[in-house]
């Protein structure tokens, strides 16, 4: 009876036991867990390695600034730091302050080459969170801050939505906007410049075939007149001296043939 109750005992706190260090288990791993999270999101450099390319968020419009901010966050919670670095729009501004050459407002075109020199941001990000009720849309635009032009753009509007879902359906489409652009940006004015080379050999071809198709037909011409003229003055000439009394017919047989061979040859020349 003794062993009995003496067996029970240990055995309840075996369990007890295995219980216990079971839950400081599963307390210590998921402290473990929370703590390295913070830790990687709390990693972000202060600044971009050579391999990311620096994103600027230049302006977002919502319906409140908590909005606009929570934009960012989820943005940049999201976002592949492995390739992208993405600067947010305070820092941006801290950084355009000090600019003399640039003026709130610039989104696009020229001016936004001095955003390139202050914050180095190869693109920037344009923004805007619309609606109102269950009616929300959102478009965002990537702009290249060397040439101020349009990268690539992502709308879309739905009738029937809250406004956490068109949020995180603009983080989602701005994300796929950043995977897309290669990363190598293309070089416009070498474009242009090729552009611009097969417009004018486009205009100019149907110039060319038209002096081509002339000079073909001036060059039979030419060497017909020549053939014509060497055989004209070689009868001429032949008629001149072979025929009894040098008939002048002969003689100006000839000059004519020679004129004519001399004609042909300034033809071909030209």
């Amino acid at each position: 009876m003794v062993r009995r109750v003496i067996r029970h005992v240990v055995r309840r706190i075996i369990r007890r036991g295995w219980r216990r260090i079971g839950l400081a288990v599963i307390v210590a791993v998921i402290g473990l867990g929370s703590g390295e999270a913070h830790a990687q999101h709390a990693a972000k450099p202060a600044q971009p390695s050579v391999k990311q390319r620096i994103v600027g968020i230049l302006d977002v419009r919502g319906p409140s600034p908590a909005d606009e901010a929570t934009f960012e966050r989820s943005l940049e919670s999201q976002l592949d730091t492995a390739t992208d670095w993405l600067s947010p729009r305070a820092k941006m501004r801290e950084r355009l302050r000090n600019s003399t050459k640039w003026t709130e407002g610039c989104l696009v075109h020229h001016c936004l080459r001095e955003v390139m020199v202050q914050t180095n941001a190869e693109l920037v990000i344009l923004a805007a969170l619309t609606g109102s009720g269950t009616s929300f849309g959102f478009v965002v635009t990537l702009v290249r801050t060397d040439t101020g032009r349009v990268v690539s753009q992502a709308t879309e509007r739905c009738d029937v939505c809250t406004f956490n879902e068109t949020m995180n359906a603009a983080v989602l489409a701005t994300i796929a906007l950043l995977n897309s652009v290669p990363d190598k940006l293309p070089d416009e004015s070498a474009q242009q410049g090729a552009a611009v080379d097969l417009a004018v050999d486009m205009a100019v071809m149907p110039v060319k075939k038209q002096l081509t198709t002339t000079r073909r037909a001036t060059s039979r011409v030419g060497l017909t007149l020549t053939i014509a003229g060497l055989v004209a003055a070689a009868a001429g000439t032949a008629t001149y001296l072979l025929v009894d009394g040098k008939p002048e017919y002969g003689l100006a047989t000839a000059a004519a043939g020679g004129g004519m061979a001399l004609g042909g040859i300034v033809v071909l020349a030209f």
